[in-house]
């Protein structure tokens, strides 16, 4: 019998006890004065995670509802945006914008692949009514990440908005919004921030208000301009997602405490555990170039079906990871490790990964996959943040 289950999806993610703890106090009001000291200090901790000196907006819902909010929020039926496409949530984007009467110019990317700069200004520069771009800094469907500041230095000089979908990436890999020049920032609860869903996260920047002050909102729900009013009187528009903001001031005091490199160091030296393990059994990287900090998609061999290997890692040897979503059901296995994950659960769920595919029928890599994954994992600890970030954070 399994003794405990590991979560190695790419959310939601384990919870700390500290912020079990913390979600288990006695309910308190959302329109009163201890709720409201609670929010003045969330807002200050999350300006540091975002990396900005606005506001961030908490709101009660998925991720996806703050791709929505964003989308409404920022423009009017009948403008045209640029969506860049590369996996699952890319198409969400485009959805989302359809839904809200907007002109889609789609930016198709292999997935697995990373788009380029230059495709971006390339588009941009062949059609000047797109007044947006839609993209993921991290694709949670292939464990890609896109390279957005180089994406934002091309865009900032033009009139159009930049909107980024970091549910997989705040907390996990670098993204200063004001530092890199990003519009819209935004996450989810469930990923790098060590909570459980229901709470969505929204940054905008000057530029971005500004454009929004022009937008009819599209929902009544979602409305950024009186979310931010409400956000300055220390409350949310309507009910607060209580139990979360309270854990979420928690779990920013676990993100803070020793620095957001010291995370982001954590985060790549799980990235490097991961791969090199998953290449020492012989596996191929989904994502080989521009990767993300908290999933690694690996591309399983042919014939073997990847829903039984997850069946079999999970029932037999209590690893949870998760599949390929549209064509690549069955095809790759998505190893989350972001938030409250360890190297020992990493190896854990890299043992469970290789004994899943032997038994599905699949072959075992080198035996020494756990070694070398670990080698990896020494190293890039060793690396001091300031040296290794622009190292991987630039694309050539």
């Amino acid at each position: 019998m399994l003794n405990k289950v590991r979560l190695l999806t790419p959310g939601p993610t384990p919870l700390p006890e500290r912020v079990r703890l913390t979600l288990a106090r006695d309910m308190i009001h959302h329109r009163k004065s201890e709720f409201k000291a609670i929010m003045g200090r969330v807002q200050e901790k999350l300006r540091v995670l975002f990396g900005t000196q606005g506001t961030v907006l908490p709101l009660s819902c998925s991720g996806t509802g703050a791709m929505t909010a964003a989308v409404y929020g920022l423009f009017n039926p009948g403008e045209k945006v640029l969506v860049v496409e590369a996996g699952k949530f890319g198409q969400r984007w485009k959805a989302i914008a359809v839904s809200r009467g907007l002109e889609v110019v789609t930016l198709e990317v292999p997935w697995g692949r990373a788009v380029r700069p230059e495709q971006v200004e390339e588009a941009l520069a062949a059609d000047p009514a797109i007044t947006g771009v839609l993209i993921q800094l991290s694709e949670t469907s292939t464990g890609v990440l896109h390279p957005v500041r180089e994406v934002a230095r091309i865009i900032r000089q033009r009139d159009v908005l930049l909107v980024v979908d970091g549910i997989s990436a705040v907390g996990l890999s670098p993204c200063p919004l004001d530092e890199w020049g990003l519009d819209c920032l935004l996450t989810g609860s469930q990923k790098g921030l060590m909570l459980p869903p229901g709470l969505a996260l929204l940054a905008l920047s000057e530029r971005a208000w500004e454009k929004a002050a022009g937008v009819t909102p599209g929902c009544f729900y979602f409305n950024l301009l009186k979310e931010r009013e409400y956000v300055a009187k220390g409350q949310t528009l309507f009910t607060s997602a209580v139990n979360l903001i309270v854990g979420l001031d928690e779990s920013l005091d676990m993100l803070l405490e020793n620095g957001l490199e010291a995370v982001y160091a954590k985060q790549w030296a799980l990235t490097m555990l991961t791969r090199a393990g998953v290449t020492a059994m012989g596996l191929d990287l989904f994502a080989p170039e521009h990767f993300a900090w908290g999933i690694t998609s690996v591309l399983l061999p042919e014939g073997v079906d990847g829903t039984e290997v997850l069946r079999l890692a999970l029932e037999k040897h209590g690893v949870c990871m998760a599949g390929g979503q549209d064509q690549l059901k069955g095809r790759i296995v998505r190893i989350g490790h972001m938030g409250w994950v360890d190297w020992a659960d990493v190896l854990a769920g890299l043992y469970a990964l290789d004994r899943g595919l032997m038994e599905a029928g699949g072959f075992s890599g080198a035996r020494d996959y756990l070694e070398q994954g670990m080698a990896a994992y020494r190293a890039a600890l060793e690396d001091k943040p300031g040296e290794f970030l622009p190292r991987v954070l630039v694309h050539s």
